[in-house]
């Protein structure tokens, strides 16, 4: 693989990790409780290796071709966005620091993040939709060691962007907790509205 192609990718898969949605939320969400940034943004970027690792091992296509699998997948996706959203809403975050509670929720944290990309259908077809046409069967490299490189390139920026967002939001919003509360709840509604348009998706499909 060439230089070009890397950069290509890059080019594309960037526009995707930019555009708000159910990780950016997410993001958010960690960066108002507190310390959990790293390991929420751990938790996000390891569905997204899940994701590299089930299309580079073929399993991506079989499961693309089996219509039964992708709604079973988008609808569990979709249930635990709504879940967060509405105890995001039910429960408004607010920034804090406290050490102990962090400490204890970072494992926490960890696994919600892996669950919100991880069961998120759009984070499976993006892959399954963009990493095949940027291989080249006739390379040096395999095709699923090509995947897995682009792969990790579109996880990388992933994980600079998010964190960015986190922490971010962690610093504009940690001495205002009124503004905090409204974009929780901004990242609830969010959440909710992903979720419904999966559904809806599914319901009409």
């Amino acid at each position: 693989m060439t230089l070009s192609v890397f950069a290509a990718f890059w080019a594309v898969s960037i526009l995707f990790v930019i555009t708000p949605g159910a990780d950016w939320a997410y993001a958010i969400s960690a960066g108002l409780k507190g310390r959990v940034v790293i390991p929420a943004v751990g938790g996000l970027l390891s569905g997204h290796l899940i994701a590299t690792m089930i299309v580079a091992g073929g399993v991506g296509t079989l499961v693309a071709n089996h219509p039964t699998a992708l709604i079973v997948l988008t609808v569990a996706g979709a249930c635990y966005l709504l879940w967060l959203g509405l105890n995001m809403l039910a429960h408004p975050a607010t920034p804090h620091v406290d050490g102990i509670q962090v400490s204890a929720s970072w494992k926490h944290w960890a696994i919600k993040g892996l669950c919100v990309s991880g069961l998120n259908p759009k984070v499976f077809l993006l892959f399954l939709a963009l990493l095949p046409q940027f291989t080249d069967a006739t390379a040096a490299w395999p095709v699923p060691i090509q995947m897995i490189a682009l792969g990790l390139i579109h996880t990388v920026s992933c994980g600079v962007i998010y964190l960015l967002v986190g922490f971010g939001s962690q610093v504009v919003l940690h001495a205002r907790p009124a503004a905090a509360r409204v974009v929780s709840r901004f990242s609830g509604t969010a959440m909710i509205i992903i979720a419904v348009i999966l559904l809806s998706q599914q319901a009409l499909g």
